[in-house]
Formats: C-alpha cells, structure tokens, sequence
C-alpha cells in the first residue's frame, strides 16, 4: 500500500522549495573550479559576515558541547534593545522561514484560507499548503503588493496576510501611506505578516513595528541572513506583541535557534559599520546594474532590495548559458516568470563579470526586442 494513502492529501500538491544552486554543485557538475565562480543567485551578502561576528563564532566553538541557549535570552534582548522593544516580544527562527511556520502551526487549519501577492516569495503558498490551507493569490500590477486588492480578498475564512516589504522577488516597496491604509481595512481575527528580510537596505523604511506596540494582530518578519552575511547558519527573529509570541513560543522546537547562530548574530547586530558598508555597497552596484540594464534595453522592475528582477527572453536558458560561465543567477520559472531571472548584487568586479558575460549571449536580442 502507498504512503500516501495515509498522508495528508493535500502534500500530494506540495512542491519543495527550489532555493539557489550551489557553488559546490555547479563545479562538481560543470567541472569548474570553485574560486572561479560567482553566485548571484541567492540574495546573500557578498561581504561575508561582520569581522565582530566570526570572532564571535570561533570563541563559540570552543562551547560547542553545551546545548545553545534554548530561549535565546542575549540575542532576544539585543534585538529587543536596538528596536525599542522587549524581550517579550521577540522569538527567535531557523531562519525567518521558521518563523512562518510557527504562524501556519499556531492559525492554520485545513479549509482556512492565507491571502498574499501573485508574487510573493513562494514559502508563504509552501507553508499554507503544509497545513492544509489555501492560498489565495492576488493580482499585483507592476509587480508591486495592491494592498487595496488584498484587503478586499479577506473573507471569515482568511486567517494569514503576507506582505513582503520590500517584495522577494520583485524588489518593489510599499509606502507607510498604503500599508496605514491597509491596516485599517484588516478584521480582528487576520494576522498580518510583514516580511522584512531586506529592510536593512532601505534608506528611509515604513514603520510596520508600530502595530506591535499598539498591540495589534502582527508579526514583523526579519533575517541575519542578507544584510548580516550569516545566511549559512540560519538566523532569523520575529517580532510581535508579547501574548502573540506566547503563542508563537508553543510551536517552537527546543534549541532550535543553535549557539553559534545566536553569537554571530549578537555580535554582528551591533556592527552598524559592517552594515553600512554593505548597504552603500548594495545601493551603488544596483544602481550601476540598473542603468546597465536600461542600456540594453532590457525590461526590469526598479529595486529597494539587494536584487534586481530582469526580463531576459527565455529565462532558464540564460540561466544555463550564465551557469556554463560560472555564473549563477536564479531562473523565475518557479515564480511563473519564465522570462525572467532575479540577479542578486555582487562586489564590483562580480557585478562586471557578470554584465559582461550577459551582453555576450545573444538570446538578448529577442529580450529586447519583445519590449
């Protein structure tokens, strides 16, 4: 008898998460040497980690046969401390995306319903599905969040709302007037996930934190995974009024944020020099690819994150003649973005290499002229 007569039906329709190749795979598969390629694929910091925090992780190596500290008390309230916050109203996540998954744990149910952009990043539909529920997905003209659309699709079956700001994997922002505007709009018994994994690049940010303190049904998403550079050993927070992260607390693994995560992340919070120069250095190479783009007469969607989304003609076809390069970008296939692909900010030099090689393949011609 197959398994899946006694799964949950709805896995049937789950399809995993496609994340960015590796560089180890691409020079195992390709033959390539791994020092000659670049992975613009990712969304990572092409910095590494702050100098503060690997001096961090290798004093907690030596401690590596205790159990980490499974509430997370230092990190919670160095987090707490540099957003205004307490203790109370943080909890720490494998990653940001574990934190969705203690969301789905603690509302969802088979029938109930999560609202989110057509395209959004594509955990939140992954999840949803996970635990039976529905996605229901909104247009997004523009590749940009229509927060009046999305009001409008709750219903008494709605209990998630996903607002990814700046969106992954579009990298357009949402005003503090529209999303004030949206919050009006959301019934009680809605809670509204803002996804801020790329709010560090933003220069002048919206204030979603100022729901959490109002108390209202929120959970404010963030990672040391990008602008932080520890995107290896997954990090991420989120933040909420304390009865929510109560809540939130029940689904959580024991010790599942680990030791060496916690002080990498507690020392690179403070390393406000680190992030400055990663976001300067993010701002100047999107900006450069972004005239580049135009130059060639290439389709793209304006960014406020450390990636651009470019219309390239076939897709995963540019994105096999680039990894024959030794380039990785990302293919948008899985998005229903065929003809795209999503380029993550590199230093100045991959950033070069990269716009190079693009100009070289001469599937461009067809990008540009379908404009």
């Amino acid at each position: 008898m197959s398994l899946w007569n006694t799964a949950h039906p709805w896995l049937r329709e789950l399809v995993s998460y496609e994340p960015g190749k590796p560089i180890e795979d691409v020079a195992r598969e390709l033959g390539l040497k791994p020092e000659e390629i670049i992975k613009l694929a990712s969304n990572e910091n092409p910095l590494g980690p702050s100098p503060k925090a690997l001096d961090a992780m290798r004093a907690m190596l030596e401690r590596s046969h205790f159990y980490p500290d499974g509430g997370g008390y230092y990190l919670r309230e160095g987090i707490a401390a540099k957003l205004g916050l307490k203790r109370e109203n943080v909890i720490l996540g494998c990653g940001s995306n574990e934190v969705i998954e203690f969301i789905g744990k603690a509302f969802l149910n088979p029938g109930d319903e999560i609202v989110c952009a057509r395209h959004a990043f594509v955990v939140y539909k992954l999840m949803a599905t996970l635990f039976g529920a529905t996605t229901v997905e909104v247009p997004d003209p523009g590749f940009a969040h229509d927060l009046d659309a999305m009001a409008a699709a709750i219903t008494p079956r709605t209990r998630e709302v996903f607002i990814a700001n700046p969106n992954n994997p579009t990298g357009t922002l949402l005003s503090q007037t529209e999303i004030d505007r949206f919050m009006d709009k959301v019934p009680e018994h809605v809670v509204v996930v803002f996804d801020e994994a790329y709010y560090e690049f933003l220069e002048n940010p919206p204030d979603t934190l100022k729901f959490v303190r109002e108390g209202r049904n929120v959970v404010v998403l963030r990672t040391f995974s990008k602008i932080q550079g520890l995107a290896n050993l997954r990090i991420g927070y989120g933040l909420a009024k304390p009865d929510l992260i109560d809540v939130l607390q029940k689904t959580r693994q024991p010790f599942n944020a680990n030791g060496i995560a916690q002080a990498g992340a507690l020392a690179g919070l403070a390393d406000d020099d680190h992030q400055r120069k990663t976001r300067e250095l993010t701002i100047i190479g999107r900006d450069h690819m972004q005239r580049e783009f135009a130059a060639l007469g290439l389709e793209f969607v304006p960014s406020f994150a450390n990636f651009i989304l470019v219309r390239v003609g076939d897709g995963k076809a540019v994105f096999q003649a680039l990894l024959r390069k030794g380039i990785i970008v990302r293919d948008m296939t899985s998005y229903a973005l065929p003809e795209w692909i999503r380029v993550s900010i590199g230093t100045a030099a991959q950033n070069a290499r990269f716009l190079d090689e693009l100009r070289q393949l001469p599937d461009l011609a067809i990008a540009a002229s379908a404009r």
